[in-house]
């Protein structure tokens, strides 16, 4: 485990779909938060999440959840008088922001791809359809010749 009791004392109360609050309540929030930070410190990919962490697939979106709500930001901000677990969301929080970058530049590469093959495929039907009608002329000069 990477949160000491204490830690985790002052976390709690942070956290999204805690008891009490309208809503769907997370499971195991401390659980949640341990996965991450065993995905984080490089142990392991998410799919290799060990199973005492639960599906990894669940931990997985539930941290894009938490990362597309600004979650792990406003934990860090909530956080900044306490140095040694603002480190610790702060590593969250510089993962979450490495995720949310890497997704604009996949975004961004697959609308460049698009504009590419939509310019390529427009391209290749102009010459086809320069070349049917160069056809078309070669053989009707052909047919006026006889």
């Amino acid at each position: 485990m990477f949160l000491r009791d204490d830690q985790w004392g002052k976390l709690e109360p942070l956290m999204l779909g805690r008891k009490g609050n309208p809503g769907v309540s997370g499971r195991n929030n401390r659980l949640f938060i341990e996965a991450v930070l065993w995905h984080i410190s490089g142990k392991c990919c998410w799919s290799e999440l060990p199973s005492e962490f639960g599906g990894w697939n669940s931990v997985y979106m539930r941290f894009r959840r938490w990362n597309q709500s600004g979650c792990w930001r406003q934990m860090l901000e909530d956080l900044r008088d306490d140095t040694e677990l603002s480190g610790v969301i702060r590593r969250i929080a510089a993962y979450a922001d490495q995720q949310t970058q890497s997704a604009a530049r996949r975004k961004t590469r697959r609308a460049e791809r698009e504009i590419y093959r939509a310019s390529v495929t427009h391209i290749g039907k102009e010459t086809a359809a320069s070349n049917d009608s160069e056809a078309d002329s070669h053989w009707l000069s052909l047919v006026d010749a006889v």
